[in-house]
């Protein structure tokens, strides 16, 4: 298993760091191209200081935010108080991982999610809300699904547990070992920074370890 974890550098942001494994030639040669891919878009993001415009009036937090999935296959989002908590929302997203990479490349993405309230129904959180539209910079992108958590969402957070800020490709199941997979098994955590503007809007601002620079990567949950 490859993984990077930026929680504890000291100087470059970026260090592999291996474990034993053995793989054949081919599949190592997709692996490498596979994470080259996943670091050069979507480690930099982890150099997002929050925006001077967030207001200081709001309530601030901190918490965690993990993108994970298959690279051909659809992305999940989950955010947690802490890696080792129960998550507070998992979402899936209508767009494969892939295409979330090529957003981060313009060095700005900024995710909307969208809901309207029915006026038949009781007010809940957001976290809560079973359907969003979403938008990827201003473009609707189709929808974003509240789900519970599986045995594999499970397991994937489980071999996160000890990974503060980083991304990389984590061990495929046996299961999933075939021809016609969806790829590797992609991630990228990282803190953000927790703004509540009301009861019916939040928004998520991913943090800049301290030394490095990167891109703008931040998302919002509003309620009409």
């Amino acid at each position: 298993m490859r993984m990077i974890d930026l929680g504890s550098q000291r100087g470059p942001l970026v260090h592999i760091m291996d474990t034993a494994t053995a793989v054949e030639c081919g599949r190592e040669v997709r692996f490498r191209r596979s994470l080259r891919s996943l670091v050069e878009c979507m480690v930099p993001c982890c150099g997002f200081q929050p925006s001077e415009s967030v207001s200081t009036e709001s309530d601030s937090t901190t918490i965690t935010g993990t993108f994970f999935g298959y690279r051909k296959g659809r992305v999940s989002f989950c955010l947690q108080d802490d890696t080792r908590s129960s998550p507070l929302m998992l979402l899936e997203f209508a767009v494969p991982t892939a295409y979330l990479a090529r957003e981060m490349q313009h060095g700005l993405l900024r995710i909307a999610l969208e809901c309207h309230q029915d006026p038949h129904k009781a007010r809940c959180s957001l976290f809560h809300v079973p359907v969003w539209s979403m938008y990827c910079n201003g473009r609707k992108v189709g929808f974003a699904i509240r789900r519970q958590m599986t045995v594999s969402d499970l397991a994937v957070l489980k071999l996160m547990q000890s990974v503060s800020v980083g991304a990389g490709v984590l061990p495929l199941p046996l299961s999933s070992k075939s021809d016609d997979s969806d790829g590797d098994l992609m991630y990228l955590r990282a803190s953000f920074e927790r703004v509540v503007g009301s009861s019916d809007s939040e928004s998520f601002h991913m943090i800049n370890p301290i030394g490095s620079s990167g891109q703008e990567l931040s998302i919002f949950l509003l309620r009409s």
